[in-house]
């Protein structure tokens, strides 16, 4: 056995001490448990046929991916028996699910599997959860419920899968990282008190999308490619893995920043990602790292929410970075 502690054993130790409530340790080792499950199915995906897309889109009219569907399920699953969830948003279901019978104290949101377009070729993809306290139980459970400000999670983070299962986990007092042993089935802690560096000659962005780049994102990124030549005196080196969980996950463990910036590619939306099951849980994981999010004009967190699967420009990661940008939006 590992000497390292386990994320069942970090949980209890935390709720032995007052600092967790007993209901959301369950809902945050069923979360590990679909990880689990998610994580093995990844892994035989090729094997057991399940690669490729469904004939069905999502709520937001995206075409799915049979992963997509399976992680969803497995999220419900594990969820739905433990008596501590009245109900379930998820970026595959067009509205809430409440969980049958129960009468729980968290509502969880969703993102099964961010990244899903990268499956089929081989590259990191991973689920990102938030969970709020119930305002009521699952009886006329509405999205009313869920349209809770980022301000008022109770716990957030994310699963990546990659050459190494991790869950990154928040409950508003530090961040913690739990590697998945394949040999014992347990997440174990590997990183304590994640820090995300204040500077940052990281970023990443989706370059294809230049042309379509307001002024702010435009000059920001002129300076960064400028590198040492340029106003910011020193090399930028661009990273995207195409999957937010992945290149947030970088940023985590060595700095960066992460942009998914408002741009006039379609001008009816505000932004690419969700607010509630992606801007949120990770704005949240990233400034309890002690870095920054924000939409280039308001913090992320503090958005009053209007719908379930409501856009945000996202613009993240290392403070200093992050303020730069902002500055930048303000300027004009």
């Amino acid at each position: 056995m590992s000497e390292r502690i386990s994320l069942l054993q970090h949980l209890t130790l935390a709720a032995r001490a007052g600092h967790l409530d007993p209901a959301l340790v369950t809902v945050v080792q069923q979360i590990g448990a679909a990880s689990r499950e998610i994580s093995a199915a990844l892994t035989r995906a090729a094997l057991a046929g399940v690669l490729g897309a469904v004939e069905t889109s999502n709520a937001s009219g995206e075409t799915q991916k049979k992963l997509d569907v399976l992680a969803n399920d497995a999220f419900l699953q594990a969820l739905s028996w433990t008596g501590a969830v009245a109900g379930i948003a998820s970026e595959e279901l067009d509205g809430p699910y409440p969980v049958p019978g129960a009468t729980g104290d968290y509502l969880v949101l969703l993102d099964p599997l961010d990244g899903s377009s990268n499956i089929d070729v081989n590259i990191s993809v991973g689920s990102i959860f938030s969970i709020l306290r119930a305002r009521s139980g699952a009886a006329g459970l509405t999205d009313a419920d869920f349209l809770q400000p980022g301000t008022a999670q109770v716990c957030a983070g994310f699963t990546v899968y990659g050459p190494a299962t991790v869950m990154v986990l928040c409950f508003g007092h530090g961040v913690q990282g739990f590697t998945l042993d394949p040999v014992s089935g347990e997440f174990l802690l590997t990183q304590a008190d994640i820090r995300i560096p204040e500077r940052t000659s990281e970023y990443a962005i989706n370059a294809s999308n230049q042309r379509w780049w307001q002024p702010p994102v435009q000059r920001y990124i002129a300076e960064c490619m400028a590198g040492k030549d340029g106003p910011r005196g020193r090399d930028f080196n661009m990273r995207w893995v195409g999957s937010m969980v992945g290149d947030v996950y970088r940023l985590l463990t060595r700095g960066g920043i992460f942009m998914y910036p408002r741009d006039t590619k379609d001008a009816s939306k505000p932004g690419k990602l969700r607010l509630m099951y992606e801007a949120n849980p990770i704005g949240y994981v990233v400034e309890h790292a002690g870095g920054a999010a924000s939409t280039g004009y308001e913090r992320i967190l503090d958005i009053p929410p209007e719908k379930v699967h409501q856009r945000v420009a996202v613009i993240l990661g290392s403070k200093e970075e992050v303020d730069t940008v902002v500055a930048y939006h303000r300027a004009g």
